[in-house]
């Protein structure tokens, strides 16, 4: 079972045979897909899943803190199962494949507090961005 399914059932969310599908096309360790790539791969495994049910169901999952919701650019969002394990993205500029980076350190801990202008920072999100090999080699 993924993680993503363990921890839904931790949480007593009921699980019908569309929300399971949508939860096993998120599983994985780097994925992130927009909605529609979710929808068509759903479909693969539940042909009469619907569209409106899938961007639903990432809506819920989003609202509960299971997935994050990614917007890197200007292109649709992706949506990012890795919700609990701290991490960056590294984006590709020129075909936009996303990775997960943990690099060492601390970001919040990297900012002056003569640059926190009196804020608070509870979080931060950094975004590597550069080539990927497949892009680099084209």
């Amino acid at each position: 079972m993924s993680d993503l399914l363990e921890r839904l059932r931790g949480r007593g969310w009921r699980m019908t045979a569309q929300r399971r599908v949508v939860a096993e096309v998120l599983d994985g360790e780097h994925v992130h897909l927009t909605a529609d790539e979710v929808h068509a791969r759903a479909v693969g495994k539940l042909p009469e899943i619907s569209r409106a049910t899938v961007y639903n169901t990432l809506g819920e999952l989003v609202s509960l803190g299971e997935v994050l919701e990614v917007a890197t650019d200007k292109r649709a969002k992706r949506y990012d199962p890795n919700a609990h394990q701290p991490h960056h993205h590294l984006v590709c500029a020129q075909c936009g494949a996303i990775r997960d980076v943990h690099p060492v350190g601390n970001p919040l801990a990297d900012l002056p507090d003569s640059e926190r202008f009196g804020f608070s920072v509870s979080d931060v999100e950094v975004t590597y961005r550069g080539t990927c090999p497949n892009c680099a080699a084209a």
